[in-house]
């Protein structure tokens, strides 16, 4: 039989990158540093490949070692995801999820979803952790959380479940000579400066494109933190932005600062949904996950059309 490491070494060569001390990396483990040692000796031995350089006072990974590393977290994450679907089975989705949210989708489809979730699974616990698209979908790959909520991702080994096309839009100051308009030009952007969120947001690649294909300035020196935060920039004048509909649906109800203009020329919508390891052991629990939003994304009635979100944010509804 070929030479296959234990879960244990794995452990080990999971915590000692974390830690980048064989001393810490033994107290997580909660075994003595020479067993700690002599196990990641063994596993490269038996490798026949150095997976940590030893310098004074640190341990550093190979390259051969950090992609060991990232096997060794996807690995351990199934035999996890294996234990939670044989001890909980579907009717509590395994008790526990930990999702990860984009942050320009989650807040604002959360509140209509929890409540759905919680009459339908009681006992479930939903660890909720807001972050940027291409962190979660690292922690996903990684097993720090278990699913993603959000944009398609990019990275591989990965499998998305659609659940709606949403529509995004050029938000402008009120005033601006675009205010009024009715519609837009992609081209009648050029000269204008288009404000963003920081890298790692589907958004900062969309409004890049977006400059790239008008002749637009991208503004990357004042980079928002959220949407939010675009949105009062743009209000006082410092640029125009794009903003996606959910969003506008739930703070452009009363917005009076900033004025919403369609785009023609311009494709304005992404695709949103959860994202998973592939082969993992609790693909049940986020596809019943992904059935119960089916139904959410349903009364909401999110088009993908940037018209209907506009009148239905102008409406209050």
């Amino acid at each position: 039989m070929p030479f296959r490491p234990t879960h244990r070494q794995l452990e080990y060569v999971v915590a000692l990158d974390d830690e980048r001390h064989f001393g810490r990396a033994a107290r997580r483990c909660h075994v003595s540093q020479p067993t700690l040692s002599i196990q990641v000796a063994l596993l490269e031995k038996q490798l026949g490949a150095t997976l940590f350089d030893r310098i004074p006072a640190a341990v550093e990974p190979t390259p051969l070692g950090r992609r060991v590393v990232a096997t060794a977290r996807s690995v351990l994450a199934s035999l996890d995801d294996i234990v939670t679907e044989a001890r909980a089975g579907a009717t509590n989705l395994g008790g526990l999820i930990r999702l990860g949210v984009a942050p320009t989708f989650g807040p604002y489809f959360l509140p209509s979803l929890l409540p759905s979730i919680h009459r339908t699974y009681p006992d479930l616990q939903l660890y909720i952790r807001e972050d940027r698209p291409t962190s979660i979908e690292r922690d996903v790959l990684d097993g720090i959380i278990d699913c993603g909520l959000g944009p398609g991702p990019r990275a591989e080994r990965l499998v998305f479940r659609p659940l709606c096309e949403e529509g995004i839009f050029l938000g402008v100051p009120a005033g601006h000579r675009l205010d009024g308009t009715g519609t837009a030009c992609v081209e009648d952007l050029r000269g204008e400066r288009l404000l963003t969120l920081g890298r790692g947001h589907r958004l900062f690649d969309s409004v890049r494109d977006l400059a790239a294909a008008s002749g637009a300035v991208f503004v990357e020196d004042y980079e928002g933190t959220s949407l939010d935060a675009i949105r009062q920039m743009v209000s006082i004048g410092m640029g125009c932005s794009l903003f996606p509909e959910l969003y506008v649906r739930s703070e452009f109800r009363r917005e009076a600062d900033v004025r919403l203009v369609p785009l023609t020329g311009w494709s304005g919508r992404r695709t949103i949904g959860f994202f998973w390891r592939e082969n993992s052991g609790r693909l049940r629990h986020f596809e019943k996950l992904a059935a119960e939003s089916d139904a959410i994304i349903r009364a909401l009635a999110l088009t993908g059309d940037p018209l209907d979100a506009m009148r239905i944010a102008r409406a209050g509804g």
